[in-house]
């Protein structure tokens, strides 16, 4: 009897759904993600977290979500964007894990080389001050422009105090700058926005970012009163493995691995 009721003990355990506080949403955005995601997702349920993936396909949506509790943590962002969103938002949002990170590119079909931008050309750049940002920092990478000291990670176009090709910035959302390639001499466009339009970073790009140490790592983020729940060392063990290192590899062309 006792062999029997430990039998049946052992199958329920066995068997029972992920208690309430191991079950959590998680906003990413629409594209490549979701195939990394639903692999994470697997690897989590083995470590008893049950995590529904909600995707997104605007990039202020998922911190609004998480803010107001209807999501429990978000990964599409990096720093930068997030530090601007907590100083016009108010949001007390920390990050908890990086996952990956989309070097930046300057794309042009009218030039194949930096050499071949022409003065006077104009240059398509993010509107959003984050991403707007890192835009102006990849082209003072490349010695095109000359940002003041003391700006940080958010210059603007206000910011270019040396432009020896006078080149002139049109700041554009950052899902049109692939469409908008045609009207450009060029355009610093997002990996998550080139690869759609068939851009592959590396290739088709005449400028790209430097994945070392690079501040623009993607993460996995929490509510800051969340950041000790006993789900939140398994969410990050559920990306942060071989399994989905490789799959980030092999799946996402133009984005590498941050951990």
């Amino acid at each position: 009897m006792k062999r029997l009721l430990s039998l049946v003990l052992g199958i329920a355990l066995f068997a029972a759904p992920a208690s309430a506080d191991q079950r959590i949403k998680v906003g990413i955005s629409g594209g490549d993600a979701e195939i990394v995601w639903s692999k994470v997702k697997e690897i989590a349920a083995k470590d008893g977290l049950d995590v529904t993936v909600v995707v997104f396909n605007d990039y202020l949506l998922p911190n609004a979500a998480l803010d107001a509790g209807d999501l429990d943590a978000n990964a599409f962002q990096h720093k930068p964007f997030l530090d601007n969103q907590i100083k016009m938002r108010g949001y007390k949002i920390v990050p908890v894990a990086e996952t990956i990170v989309s070097p930046i590119g300057l794309y042009s079909i009218r030039a194949k080389s930096l050499g071949e931008i022409r003065d006077g050309a104009s240059i398509g750049i993010p509107n959003d001050p984050s991403n707007g940002g890192r835009a102006l920092l990849l082209l003072q990478a490349e010695k095109l422009i000359k940002i003041k000291d003391g700006v940080g990670l958010l210059p603007s176009v206000l910011d270019v105090i040396d432009n020896p090709k006078k080149l002139q910035f049109r700041e554009i959302d950052a899902a049109q700058l692939p469409r908008s390639l045609e009207d450009l001499d060029a355009a610093v466009i997002n990996t998550n926005y080139a690869l759609p339009a068939g851009l592959i970073p590396g290739r088709d790009s005449i400028a790209i970012e430097s994945s070392i140490n690079n501040p623009y790592n993607n993460f996995i983020a929490v509510r800051e009163r969340d950041k000790d729940a006993s789900w939140v060392p398994k969410l990050v063990r559920a990306f942060q493995n071989e399994s989905i290192r490789q799959l980030i590899k092999e799946k996402l062309p133009g984005q590498l691995p941050a951990f």
